[in-house]
């Protein structure tokens, strides 16, 4: 069995040991006397990594609040043909390590190399008590809470100050045309293969949308009010849930592919949420409630200088790049597992924007 180190990536659960365990837990002041003694581990697979659930065991007398559960997440950060980074180490590790009541999991240990493109968390095991909110319809609880956990992210890193110190600019326009063509190729194969699906008026909005909308969010970059770093896939997959009850949630998995927006307009999270998951009753019933905690809840952060109208307007122009999510999962052709999602997906971010008349915008 190899012994993991400090600051080594974990790619393998043999290499977790004893006296390891013991020391992040020591470190991160959830062990304060005594040692872990024995672990029992269940293995699993997520998406892009592979991941264990340690069963903890301690010594006689340890003291502490000794996690019953922890969770070892192990990811492989090079695909095909795109790839992600860091990112997700140092969403536990640096970006809001100081943020009040972040809706995080507690991280006791993560580690990147980019030599290997792998890493590892080792997090709080959850699942006795929360599910994703994919488990569970969204309630207007659930919404608030929403609001209120990714005003605190936002927050955190908002406006053009806040962005220079943690060395993330906005995008420039380069980026964000990279960012929609990829998508693009999306719309033709979903017209050809599910046109049938598709309210008549929706492929000239989608083809319009991709010749006039990038135009409109690079104009907006011209203002950083409104901007900072974003999760990018706040989807119901990535967000966890009480089984009983609305709080606390948490918000998992900031893992964006190298052509990802990750400095951008922070209402688009929460858009993201509503817009791809959401049923359209229940979105018409619950966006504006929603967005207002979440405008009351920035300025309670100390957000200064983003009014209402502001973010209403945020929030149309962003809500517009659900049709980009919706048709992204087609670039390379309608796929089968696409039929199982996609057209409800597509249909609701389409209903989205002429609820919200987006297309005014550009």
């Amino acid at each position: 069995m190899r012994a993991a180190m400090p600051n080594q990536v974990i790619t393998t659960p043999e290499q977790i040991t004893l006296p390891w365990l013991t020391r992040v837990l020591e470190a991160g002041g959830a062990l304060t006397s005594g040692a872990v003694s024995a672990f029992d581990i269940d293995t699993g697979r997520g998406n892009w990594s592979s991941n264990a659930i340690l069963h903890m065991r301690y010594s006689d007398g340890a003291q502490g609040q000794r996690p019953p559960r922890l969770f070892l997440k192990m990811v492989e950060t090079d695909l095909d043909d795109e790839s992600f980074g860091a990112s997700e180490v140092t969403y536990y590790t640096r970006d809001y390590v100081d943020a009040a009541n972040a809706p995080l999991v507690r991280c006791y240990d993560a580690a990147y190399s980019q030599a290997l493109r792998r890493y590892h968390l080792l997090l709080d095991d959850v699942s006795p008590t929360h599910v994703t909110a994919a488990d569970k319809p969204p309630t207007l609880a659930y919404g608030l809470a929403l609001a209120e956990g990714l005003a605190a992210l936002h927050a955190h890193w908002w406006g053009a100050v806040r962005l220079a110190e943690a060395a993330a600019p906005i995008h420039d326009a380069a980026f964000i045309q990279r960012f929609v063509a990829i998508a693009e190729p999306g719309v033709a194969h979903i017209v050809a293969a599910a046109g049938d699906q598709l309210e008549p008026h929706w492929p000239g909005l989608m083809h319009n949308l991709y010749a006039r909308h990038p135009a409109a969010l690079i104009a907006r970059t011209a203002d950083a009010n409104g901007f900072t770093l974003i999760h990018g896939d706040v989807g119901e997959n990535n967000v966890l849930v009480p089984r009983e009850g609305e709080r606390p949630i948490y918000i998992i998995d900031r893992q964006p592919f190298d052509w990802s927006l990750t400095t951008w307009l922070g209402v688009y999270d929460l858009a993201y949420a509503m817009l791809i998951d959401w049923d359209t009753p229940t979105r018409r019933a619950l966006e504006w409630p929603v967005l207002r905690r979440y405008h009351d809840e920035l300025r309670r952060r100390g957000v200064t200088g983003y009014s209402w109208e502001q973010l209403v307007e945020d929030y149309r122009l962003t809500a517009a790049m659900g049709v980009y999510v919706a048709t992204e999962y087609c670039r390379g052709g309608v796929t089968s597992r696409w039929w199982s999602f996609g057209p409800t997906m597509l249909r609701r971010v389409l209903t989205a924007c002429d609820d919200l008349q987006c297309a005014d915008l550009w």
